[in-house]
């Protein structure tokens, strides 16, 4: 069966792990989902620390908002319309650098949650 979400239900909520960084998760596991999706918006100067996802590969595209990322070793500036592929193992993090919070849609697969 299709999993359908209409804009107006959809809710941040405070991100489980990281203060001040907003989820919404649109489908995962607890879903039957094969792929984990969400919504996060983290807020001006905060970061979302280097790390990895030991079965996980990740997927960003940013929605709107600039920032930087971790991928290949280094931080790299991000905007609007970039997007990231980090495969399973790999070290990645997420900063925000704008005056409005850095909005990004994720796919992790298999789903985190």
């Amino acid at each position: 069966m299709a999993d359908f979400t209409k804009r107006a239900s959809q809710r941040l909520e405070e991100h489980p792990k990281f203060e001040g960084v907003g989820i919404c998760r649109l489908a995962g596991s607890y879903s039957g989902a094969p792929v984990g999706i969400s919504i996060l918006e983290i807020e001006p100067g905060v970061e979302i620390p280097v790390h990895t996802h030991d079965e996980s590969i990740d997927a960003i595209f940013v929605l709107k908002g600039t920032g930087e990322a971790f991928v290949n070793g280094s931080w790299q500036e991000i905007s609007q319309g970039d997007f990231i592929m980090i495969p399973a193992g790999e070290e990645h993090g997420v900063r925000s650098s704008s005056a409005a919070p850095l909005r990004l849609y994720i796919v992790h697969q298999p789903p985190l949650f």
